[in-house]
């Protein structure tokens, strides 16, 4: 091939994009059984964390656009797991709560982390090389975060 740069084996954005695929099927069965999708998993995650956060906080904390963000949250209301409503204190502000049902989610899902990482470690990944694996993409997506467009 001319342009070895090209090759997909060379590319470190295909494994990083693959193995993104690949984690997110592992999810799967799991939050079938909670009847959520993985980018729901993702915004109750945050909402566990703190509930009663603007959109914004929410779509800044998951680096996504609120249009991606605005239909899974309408989505998300819609089953029940969540409610909107504008800031008493900034009318432009929507704020994301959870309800009783999306805070019961938070119990059935406690054990999904767990699961997942106890199917990835093997002879050839253990437990730190995981840790180590994350800690370098979040170095990579924070200065990713930072360069200008």
């Amino acid at each position: 091939m001319e342009f070895e740069q090209l090759k997909l084996e060379n590319q470190l954005c295909f494994p990083v994009y693959a193995a993104s695929r690949l984690i997110t099927r592992e999810y799967q069965p799991h939050l079938d059984k909670l009847g959520i999708t993985y980018p729901q998993y993702l915004v109750l995650m945050v909402l566990w964390e703190t509930d009663g956060i603007s959109v914004n906080e929410v779509t800044q904390k998951l680096l996504l656009n609120t249009n991606t963000v605005t239909p899974l949250l309408k989505r998300m209301e819609s089953q029940g797991i969540i409610t909107r409503q504008r800031s008493e204190n900034d009318e432009r502000k929507v704020i994301v709560k959870l309800t009783h049902e999306g805070k019961q989610l938070q119990t059935a899902a406690a054990s999904i982390p767990e699961k997942l990482v106890s199917g990835l470690i093997s002879e050839k990944m253990n437990l730190e090389d995981l840790k180590k694996l994350k800690d370098q993409l979040y170095i990579l997506i924070t200065y990713l975060s930072n360069v200008p467009d």
